[in-house]
């Protein structure tokens, strides 16, 4: 009996002496360790330890270094984590909002001036069929093409898709296509979208169906835009046939 609590009691003092033993917040580092390990015998993340003994490589510890275990004064350690997942409707307010910014309303002068001259290089054509109408609404300055539920949309020029949705109150399903640094084109008040963002759409395209998602009417508003502010579309449009 006596010989086996002997055995017992060398192995209890062998694992003893083999554990990190700190002094106080700081460790004398030893043969065979590793700052991963340390962390776990002290509770800490090697990030925390690397931070705290401003070490780069967590490879990088040498036998009879001193490293703080502990985190130092007035230091929080250091958080590992993960950033959140955006969330599908976050997702949605962030596209809604850059889609906002860019089909708002003109921005007072300080911004850069619309520049027509760079619109009538481009081809444009007209995006729907039906009768041209002013907007009822002061604040915008595009044009409403009022025809029929379901009838296409098309590209007025090539470009590509930087907004597809329904974020923004007034437009109901808008479409932004953008054809240069400065230029872009707005489509609202669609049935159905036809398109996603980031697709490259060529001139004439359908991209949507005509529809009358926050209007009163089925219609199109169309609006053109240099460098953020709308300019009149009508006369970069090809003339109707009488």
């Amino acid at each position: 009996m006596r010989r086996y609590s002997c055995i017992f009691l060398a192995v209890l003092l062998a694992a003893c002496a083999g554990a990190p033993q700190a002094d106080g917040d700081f460790y004398t580092v030893r043969k065979g360790d590793t700052l991963i390990a340390l962390g776990r015998s002290f509770g800490q993340s090697y990030h925390d330890l690397a931070a705290w003994n401003k070490i780069s490589d967590k490879d990088e510890i040498e036998v009879g270094q001193v490293l703080r275990i502990r985190p130092p004064p007035s230091v929080a350690p250091i958080s590992r984590a993960r950033p959140a997942r955006p969330t599908e409707s976050g997702v949605r307010e962030r596209k809604a909002a850059e889609a906002k910014k860019e089909a708002a309303p003109a921005a007072p002068a300080t911004s850069a001036a619309p520049s027509v001259a760079e619109a009538e290089r481009l081809n444009w054509m007209w995006p729907a069929q039906g009768k041209l109408s002013p907007t009822t609404d002061r604040n915008l300055k595009g044009i409403d093409i009022v025809g029929t539920s379901s009838q296409p949309i098309w590209a007025a020029e090539a470009g590509k898709v930087t907004y597809a949705g329904r974020g923004i109150r007034g437009y109901g399903n808008m479409i932004i296509i953008r054809h240069s640094r400065t230029l872009l084109s707005v489509y609202a008040h669609n049935k159905s979208i036809m398109v996603k963002e980031g697709q490259t759409v060529n001139r004439g395209q359908q991209i949507a169906e005509m529809g009358d998602s926050d209007s009163s009417t089925v219609k199109l508003y169309f609006e053109i835009r240099s460098n953020g502010k709308p300019i009149n579309p009508t006369p970069l449009l090809p003339k109707p046939h009488s």
